[in-house]
């Protein structure tokens, strides 16, 4: 009854200002320096999660299509006029699906929370998918195998549902790969078949965009481009889909549901191949994982953000027996910024990978992995004496997210990613404790807002982050307790 009513003034707490200090408005405050126990700061950190989210939920979204602006300001109380991309959308169904995992994992341990909370979070993640068909639009595309029509997700919101332009640099197959990663989620936490009917109806589509070519060797020459329109073949666009197809697989296992494909042999003939539906999805999982691995690891540990190298950037095609394909284009060089959500796809598919099939050579690339991002991507002392601080330029706050994702995946293989959560969690903290302003965090969590107001535009992306990663930490504590 004492550990009840204590995570209880905990809850209260946080509905009134998201930490137990004196507030004077602008996030500052004195906390009581109290130590929490690890379950009450699982609760605080979920509590603070849903504030944000309903804070950004009143702020980013208009109307009842929940059209996204991209930006507000809490300052000047003023939204963008810039509509927020499908990949923007797609954050805030993230930040709800880690609400609803940490809910219904603590449905025991906080029974009212819950109640008043799931049904909430379920309907609102309904609204957003309804809604993020504004986005939808139907084209047909010649691929490698087929030309087939499908209805997909377009960068840029249109004026009605499914009426959004899905052609040439306006579709990206990472942005398909985020919202199925959203979907698959969203399938696990609610058990509505729906979203995993469009998981896997997307999950063909990425898939028919994986180059099967043969090379002279008679192998695939592997990897997906960035979309329809490229040729470029970029960790956005391959990492991603490991962790998904590996869910898909442990979703089918033991089960007799097939799949049909298209394949190439070596005369460049198309055919179909059937195959039950686990074997397919841990297979390709396998495939894009070490077509990533081999193409695009660095000499660092951490990964490029693309295969290039090649002078005419515009898909060619072919024409076999009569059909138009399109062909291979030779890339050959791996080049661009080290990102860190490259690096943080790959950590949790390398997790996934491990966990299904317990082979070594995963094992050995996730812990090798969880040192090298953190080498990478965090640095000591350089904003705020014993914090680690991470790249916010350009969308790296959203970056860092994803890799804040593979650090929790691999905890529970390596203990060593204990310390890169433990960084996330001290950042988010004492964001709050110096910084939250109408209940809002800046784009900076160590330094904070500048003194110019109208300089204070927060991206929608940075806001949902920031809640689904409290809320992820939220499991990492418990886990923490479990240990």
């Amino acid at each position: 009854m004492k550990k009840l009513v204590s995570i209880t003034i905990i809850i209260v707490c946080s509905c009134l200002f998201l930490n137990c200090s004196k507030d004077d408005g602008n996030g500052g405050g004195t906390s009581t320096n109290e130590p929490l126990s690890n379950q009450e700061l699982a609760v605080r950190d979920l509590t603070r999660s849903m504030n944000l989210v309903d804070t950004a939920v009143a702020h980013y979204f208009t109307g009842p299509s929940m059209k996204l602006s991209r930006y507000y300001n809490p300052y000047t109380k003023l939204a963008s006029g810039e509509v927020g991309s499908v990949w923007m959308y797609t954050s805030s169904i993230e930040a709800v699906n880690s609400i609803l995992e940490s809910l219904t994992e603590m449905k025991t341990q906080i029974p009212d929370v819950y109640q008043t909370n799931y049904t909430k979070y379920v309907s609102l993640l309904k609204k957003l998918y309804d809604n993020i068909e504004y986005y939808a639009g139907t084209y047909t595309l010649t691929s490698f195998t087929q030309t087939r029509e499908w209805t997909v997700y377009g960068v840029n919101r249109s004026n009605e549902p499914g009426k959004a332009t899905v052609t040439g640099f306006e579709n990206v197959y990472d942005d398909q790969q985020w919202l199925i990663h959203e979907l698959l989620r969203s399938y696990k936490v609610t058990n509505s078949e729906s979203y995993l009917a469009k998981a896997e109806y997307l999950t063909d589509y990425v898939l028919d965009g994986w180059d099967c070519t043969l090379d002279t060797n008679g192998n695939e020459n592997g990897g997906i481009p960035w979309g329809p329109g490229y040729v470029t073949k970029h960790s956005c666009s391959n990492g991603p889909m490991v962790s998904p197809l590996v869910w898909l697989y442990e979703i089918y296992r033991g089960k007799n549901d097939v799949i049909t494909y298209r394949k190439i042999d070596l005369q460049k003939k198309r055919y179909s191949v059937t195959e039950k539906k686990a074997d397919y999805y841990l297979n390709f999982a396998k495939k894009i994982y070490d077509w990533q691995k081999s193409h695009l690891i660095m000499t660092s540990g951490v990964y490029y953000d693309m295969m290039g190298g090649v002078s005419n950037g515009q898909p060619q095609y072919e024409t076999v027996d009569g059909q138009t394909y399109r062909k291979n284009t030779p890339l050959t060089t791996p080049t661009g910024t080290a990102y860190s959500y490259n690096s943080g796809t790959m950590l949790s598919g390398g997790t996934d990978l491990y966990r299904v099939t317990n082979l070594p050579v995963y094992m050995d690339d996730i812990l090798k992995l969880t040192t090298s991002t953190f080498n990478t991507f965090a640095s000591k002392d350089a904003n705020v004496q014993g914090y680690y601080s991470y790249s916010i330029d350009g969308f790296n706050d959203w970056f860092n997210d994803v890799l804040m994702r593979g650090y929790l995946s691999v905890y529970d293989q390596n203990k060593a990613s204990a310390t890169a959560l433990e960084s996330f969690q001290n950042n988010l903290d004492y964001a709050f404790t110096n910084h939250l302003y109408n209940g809002m965090l800046p784009t900076n969590l160590l330094v904070g807002w500048s003194r110019t107001k109208a300089n204070n535009n927060v991206e929608s992306l940075f806001t949902f982050a920031f809640a689904s990663e409290y809320a992820m930490l939220s499991h990492y504590v418990r886990q923490k307790t479990d240990n």
